[in-house]
């Protein structure tokens, strides 16, 4: 079933071998609650926990993909959610931060994390607007939640050869890449349109 959902992603223009094969490997119905366990394959989002979802494949292996990881960089994600998207970068071998701000979703994933023996550099529970300063800068930062706008200390905590990926807008998001260029430089592209669940900020 694996390698089916790697074939319909290729067929929908996924090419980076390392993201398809992180797709082949990583069972994907664990990541769910089990009454989703038998859709686990198939290339939609599902609810989780904390009225979130755990992102269409397709979505994940197009964000990974735009990422460009090489083996030991690190990488910074907004939102861990269910833990798919994590599981596959640290399948492309990247030393990954996780912020999540749900406690709920941070607690069960946590725990996920330590069963199956999946370990994150980090995973913290917070803001994730604020990116992690004390880690930066990134080689790839990547936010798995809808922003209305780009969160300024995200494209900071970037390298100069960095790239945030970030779905932007509010009811709709276009999914937009920013490589920074220099100290100042970013250079920006934006690349369709997805649904995703808001990125929210702590207003404390």
């Amino acid at each position: 079933m694996r390698n089916k959902l790697a074939e319909i992603l290729i067929a929908k223009g996924i090419k980076n071998e390392n993201v398809l094969n992180a797709v082949r490997k990583i069972p994907r119905h664990l990541f769910m609650d089990s009454s989703f366990e038998g859709h686990a394959y198939q290339d939609k989002a599902f609810p989780i926990a904390a009225d979130q979802t755990i992102s269409q494949p397709y979505t994940v292996a197009f964000q990974t993909e735009l990422l460009e990881i090489n083996p030991g960089q690190k990488i910074l994600e907004i939102g861990t959610g269910s833990g798919y998207q994590t599981a596959v970068l640290l399948q492309l071998r990247a030393k990954v931060f996780t912020i999540e701000r749900q406690l709920e979703l941070f607690k069960k994933t946590s725990l996920f994390f330590k069963k199956m023996g999946y370990r994150p550099k980090k995973a913290i529970f917070g803001d994730g607007y604020k990116g992690l300063p004390e880690e930066a800068p990134f080689d790839g930062i990547i936010v798995t939640a809808g922003a209305p706008e780009v969160p300024k200390p995200l494209l900071a905590q970037l390298k100069i050869g960095g790239r945030l990926v970030i779905p932007v807008g509010v009811d709709e998001q276009i999914m937009t890449l920013f490589v920074r260029k220099s100290a100042t430089e970013f250079e920006k592209k934006e690349l369709g349109s997805f649904r995703f669940v808001p990125l929210l900020e702590n207003k404390n």
